[in-house]
């Protein structure tokens, strides 16, 4: 349960999706221990999360106890997940290489679940003043 700083999709067919993870993080440490990890996309109603998931630390905070204790999670592909999402992604891990301060991984798209289109996106976390653009 981290927020990724990049993400982008890299190829069409077969499906294909890029992740860069800050080095030195919980998230990182926690990608190089997994094959397959679930990329959600927040609805834009959830960027009261942003500064729990992207602006604290998981050394400091256990997201997946917080995220429990206040009943935001679900199971989905026997995964645990937020509740409430816009859409969901099953990826496989494929590869990785050091990009300067991140990791780059690049993972194949195993499933995908879509539930709205009305994504969390920067200018609404600006609009917060959640962060700066």
């Amino acid at each position: 349960m981290n927020i990724a700083t990049y993400v982008s999709a890299v190829s069409m067919q077969p499906k294909k999706i890029a992740v860069a993870i800050f080095k030195g993080t919980k998230s990182f440490e926690n990608m190089l221990k997994n094959e397959e990890v679930v990329l959600q996309l927040l609805h834009a109603s959830q960027f009261n999360l942003i500064k729990k998931l992207g602006q604290t630390s998981g050394y400091e905070l256990n997201k997946f106890n917080y995220l429990n204790k206040k009943e935001l999670l679900e199971t989905w592909l026997k995964k645990p997940v937020l509740k409430n999402v816009s859409s969901r992604l099953l990826l496989k891990k494929m590869s990785y290489q050091e990009t300067g301060d991140h990791w780059l991984y690049v993972f194949d798209v195993l499933k995908t679940k879509t539930f709205n289109q009305d994504y969390l996106d920067t200018s609404t976390l600006s609009e917060k003043k959640i962060i700066r653009i």
